[in-house]
């Protein structure tokens, strides 16, 4: 099945970008096509790490948003349209709707057979609980939504748990999905040498380089939140 994966969660320092990487090597281990898209004009995290598979684009341009459907149209060897990941930025929620409403993507996408989903991440703040109330008041039954607890930023979700927020996205089909934490000092190693998780597990021990049990951890990590994404059947 094809799909458009929105990773937002509006806030910034949530780990979107994580997820969004995440999602980009869930795929490639999969072998499964994807074109991915980073919308973050301030740290680029998405091309960064992914640069063989995710190039920049403009949220406030709908020539720049365009370029995201128009990638269904480029099909993989089999002839399938590719899933696609979009890295939104913080508060790139406005122009967005815009664009999808004046676009119709909901309806043009159906029509192609493509599954829209929007990941919603979230920490353990009140913020992204009414974030994704906003989330779902401006898109209703339209898309999937895929709320994260991302255990990275936060431990107690007890008020998205119980919040109207959740309780409303359940109702209409969400899937809810714990993002478990990385040890902080792993995924730092990570960052500082622009790797991809592939290639931060893989690469040979040098200067900077994740150890033996870092090394065992990521891949521990990566296996537990590849059960999480198996689960909602991607």
């Amino acid at each position: 099945m094809s799909s458009l994966n929105f990773i937002g969660g509006e806030k910034g320092g949530v780990g979107k970008s994580v997820l969004a990487r995440l999602l980009a090597q869930y795929f490639i281990d999969k072998e499964q096509a994807f074109v991915g898209f980073d919308t973050d004009r301030s740290h680029t995290s998405f091309t960064r790490f992914y640069a063989d598979y995710a190039s920049p684009v403009v949220v406030d341009s709908y020539e720049g948003l365009d370029a995201i459907a128009s990638a269904f149209e480029s099909a993989d060897p089999t002839g399938a349209p590719p899933r696609v990941v979009v890295d939104l930025a913080a508060q790139t929620a406005a122009p967005l709707a815009r664009w999808i409403k004046d676009s119709d993507v909901f309806a043009v996408l159906a029509d192609m057979g493509i599954t829209v989903n929007f990941w919603h991440v979230s920490d353990a703040g009140k913020d992204s609980v009414d974030l994704l109330g906003r989330l779902l008041s401006t898109y209703e039954t339209g898309p999937n939504y895929i709320v994260v607890k991302n255990h990275g930023r936060g431990s107690d979700f007890s008020q998205l748990d119980a919040s109207p927020a959740l309780e409303t996205a359940l109702s209409r089909g969400a899937k809810v999905i714990s993002l478990p934490a990385l040890h902080e000092a792993s995924m730092r190693k990570i960052d500082r040498q622009n790797a991809s998780f592939w290639a931060a597990i893989h690469s040979k021990p040098e200067a900077d380089a994740l150890g033996l049990l870092e090394r065992q951890r990521v891949k521990s990590w990566l296996k537990k939140t590849y059960e999480g994404f198996d689960s909602l059947s991607l």
